[in-house]
């Protein structure tokens, strides 16, 4: 059985763990590629650089809403950001999207940022890593303006956005949160996403799955999740393996 972990910033300088060591263990396990997600300018040229270090590794270029302010109407650090999507071993941009709940950033200002991303991601026929929390009303008529593919990551809402979602033939990303939520509407509706739109990913450092709690995140661990996801949703392990990998490598053309 193959995994990937469409969703990981092992590339962060604070990550922890030697990245030599996280690949080699994720290998070991089954996790055969790994995506590492980039929320900064700075931050995405790190994890290009970390992808192309390893065969098995890609990038993924983003702003993350936290840090739109940074950028809204700075035109030489937009223009800088677009020079780096044309990077060979990028295969998305994101993680870009809209986040009401801590509101780093202003409204206005997220929306901006999510518009030029997905205007590039227009542009250079790349599919895009969403966030979005608690601001869906906000993101879906933004989306319909570009219909651009991509992955809601960290997918933790209900049915009724699933639903949405999957009406845009969007895919879902999920993580370690459905091994310990307690939330029984987000595990129903993690029960609903089709196979043919589930992706796997771990956003580690964060969000490791039980019964790992309390340590660092690493890509390994999608197969945890990967486990939990099987059983919940009444489903093997290798069917969960060979239709997440297949989505991925579909969506991200690795």
């Amino acid at each position: 059985m193959q995994f990937i972990d469409t969703h990981c910033h092992i590339h962060f300088a604070d990550y922890g763990p030697e990245p030599e060591t996280v690949i080699d263990e994720a290998v070991q396990m089954g996790v055969s590629k790994m995506l590492c997600v980039g929320c900064t300018l700075e931050d995405s040229k790190i994890g290009i650089e970390f992808a192309n270090k390893h065969a098995n590794v890609w990038a993924s270029v983003g702003i993350h809403p936290h840090e739109a302010k940074k950028y809204a109407k700075k035109q030489d650090k937009l223009d800088e950001f677009e020079s780096i999507v044309r990077s060979s071993k990028v295969v998305a941009i994101g993680e870009a999207g809209l986040d009401y709940y801590y509101k780093h950033s202003p409204k206005a200002e997220q929306i901006e940022l999510l518009h030029f991303q997905m205007s590039l991601a227009k542009k250079y026929n790349l599919p895009m890593i969403f966030h979005v929390r608690e601001a869906f009303n906000d993101f879906w008529p933004i989306y319909d303006e570009y219909k651009v593919q991509g992955v809601i990551h960290s997918f933790t809402s209900t049915k009724k956005e699933l639903e949405e979602a999957l009406a845009r033939k969007l895919y879902i990303g999920l993580n370690g949160i459905m091994t310990f939520t307690k939330d029984e509407k987000q595990l129903e509706a993690a029960k609903q996403v089709p196979l043919s739109k589930l992706l796997l990913e771990t956003d580690a450092p964060f969000l490791t799955p039980t019964p790992y709690r309390g340590i660092i995140c690493q890509p390994k661990h999608v197969v945890t999740t990967a486990e939990y996801l099987a059983k919940l949703r009444n489903e093997s392990l290798e069917q969960v393996a060979e239709a997440t990998t297949k989505n991925a490598e579909a969506l991200f053309r690795i």
